[in-house]
């Protein structure tokens, strides 16, 4: 009897400490962490129907909506034939800023190319896609054979 009793002693001193905690060491839930936020205009560009050696360069505009330095670590495309180029310098709290991509209409055919986006954001990593069509380059009209025998006029 005295040893469960004991036993229980022990185990009421261990609920009690457990219980007297300090909450210190738990994360205050009341307190706003102040952190950056990427929004962007739109997360689609579409070229539409271009020609094979049109301007392929786009550009998504996006703001730091938080409330501390956005900051891009990295923008990568999903083939090399798209060329992202994104600031390197933090954007403060209610800046815009633009990541421009540029895409190869060398190659011709159907666009369908995403572009991620990583930061230190609430949204760390953000997907913004290009779409379009490249089209053969239009063919010149050949001028008129006339055998060569030169016009005359009358």
């Amino acid at each position: 009897m005295k040893k469960v009793f004991s036993l229980l002693m022990i185990l009421a001193f261990v609920m009690a400490g457990m219980a007297q905690q300090d909450g210190s060491t738990q994360p205050k839930k009341n307190k706003k962490v102040k952190t950056p936020e990427i929004t962007f205009e739109t997360l689609v560009y579409d070229y539409g129907q271009i020609n094979q050696g049109d301007n392929g360069e786009c550009e998504f505009v996006f703001k730091n909506t938080g409330k501390a330095e956005l900051i891009l670590t990295n923008c990568r495309s999903s083939c090399g034939c798209t060329v992202p180029s994104w600031p390197k310098d933090p954007i403060p709290p209610g800046k815009k800023a633009s990541i421009k991509v540029k895409y190869n209409t060398q190659r011709i055919g159907q666009i369908n190319k995403t572009i991620t986006v990583e930061s230190n954001a609430v949204n760390d990593r953000v997907v913004l896609k290009i779409t379009g069509n490249v089209n053969p380059q239009p063919t010149e009209a050949a001028p008129e054979n006339n055998n060569g025998a030169p016009k005359v006029n009358n």
